[in-house]
C-alpha cells in the first residue's frame, strides 16, 4: 500500500473541526468517550447533571488536547432542560456533527434499583426508563434534527450486552458492586433493548438526511465489583476477562468518524465473545 494511500484512511478518523456531544460525561464510560473523542481533534460539549464536574472535565481535555470543550448541565429526562442544552451547543460551538448519547442512571434509590422482580416499585422503574430510554429520545430528537437539517451526523447511543441477552442469576451469588449484593434489574434490561429499537428506528429515518444512528453495546465493564463478581463474570467470557472502559473507545470513535460513513443502524457489540457462545 502507497503511503498516500495509508494517510488517506488514517484522515478518516480525523475529527478536527467537529464538534462533539457526550452525554453522561462524568460517567465511566462517558470520560473516556470524551478523551477518545478529544484526541481525534474533536470539540467537545460535555453534558451531566453534575455542572461543576463537566466543567473541570471539559477544562482539563481543552488543555491536553488543545481543543474547544464546555461543560453543561443537563437533565436528559427534562425536555425543557434538553432543549436549552442543544440551543447551547449551537449558540457556543456552532452545532454537532456527533452524538455520544450515553446517559443512564439506576434512580436515587439503590436499594429499591436491585429489588427482585417480585417487589420491583413501578415508581422505580420509570425514574430508570425516564433516562435511560425517555432522556436517550429527547437528546437524540433535539441534536438529531439539527444534524438532519445540514445533512449530516453520527449519532452513537450506548446500550448494554443485557439489551440482547438476559442476565446469567448465577453470577450473582456472592457479588457485590462497592460493598452492596447486586443484579441487574428488569428495567435495565428493558431500557437497553429499547435503546437498540430506538437507534434502528433513528437510523432509517433519517438516513435520508445524512444522519447516521447506531448502537454501542458494553459487556460487562470493570467499576467496582468485588472479586468473587469479576470470577464468576470472566469465567462466561471467551477473552476469559471483564472489559476496561477503554476496551469501548475504539468502537465509539470508528463509528463518530467518517470511516464508519456506509454503518448505520447497526448494533455493534464489545462484549469480550460472551455474545458468540
Amino acid at each position: 500500500m502507497s503511503a498516500m494511500a495509508e494517510a488517506s484512511y488514517r484522515r478518516l478518523f480525523d475529527l478536527a473541526g467537529k464538534t462533539a456531544v457526550v452525554t453522561g460525561a462524568c460517567g465511566i464510560l462517558g470520560r473516556r468517550f470524551a478523551a477518545g473523542l478529544a484526541e481525534l481533534g474533536a470539540g467537545l460539549a460535555l453534558v451531566d447533571l453534575d455542572a461543576g464536574a463537566a466543567a473541570a472535565l471539559a477544562a482539563d481535555l481543552a488543555r491536553r488536547h488543545a481543543v474547544e470543550a464546555i461543560g453543561i448541565a443537563c437533565d436528559v429526562a427534562d425536555p425543557e432542560a434538553v432543549r436549552r442544552m442543544a440551543e447551547t451547543v449551537e449558540e457556543r460551538l456552532g452545532g454537532a456533527q456527533i452524538l455520544m448519547n450515553n446517559a443512564a442512571t439506576k434512580g436515587g434509590d439503590l436499594d429499591a434499583f436491585f429489588a427482585p422482580v417480585e417487589r420491583f416499585d413501578l415508581a422505580t422503574w420509570r425514574e430508570v426508563m425516564a433516562v435511560n430510554l425517555d432522556g436517550m429520545f429527547l437528546v437524540a430528537q433535539a441534536l438529531g434534527s439539527r444534524m438532519a437539517e445540514r445533512g449530516a451526523g453520527s449519532i452513537i447511543q450506548t446500550a448494554s450486552i443485557y439489551g440482547l441477552l438476559a442476565p446469567d442469576q448465577r453470577i450473582y451469588e456472592g457479588s457485590e458492586y462497592n460493598g452492596r449484593a447486586i443484579n441487574t434489574p428488569a428495567v435495565y434490561t428493558a431500557s437497553k433493548a429499547g435503546v437498540i429499537g430506538l437507534t434502528r428506528h433513528l437510523a432509517t429515518y433519517w438516513a435520508g438526511r445524512g444522519v447516521r444512528v447506531n448502537t454501542l453495546t458494553p459487556g460487562g465493564v470493570s467499576s467496582g465489583q468485588n472479586s468473587e463478581f469479576s470470577r464468576r463474570y470472566a469465567a462466561r467470557i471467551p477473552l476469559g476477562r471483564m472489559a476496561e472502559a477503554d476496551d469501548m473507545v475504539g468502537a465509539a470513535l470508528f463509528l463518530a468518524s467518517d470511516a464508519s460513513r456506509y454503518v448505520t443502524g447497526q448494533n455493534i457489540v464489545v462484549d469480550g465473545g460472551l455474545s458468540a457462545w
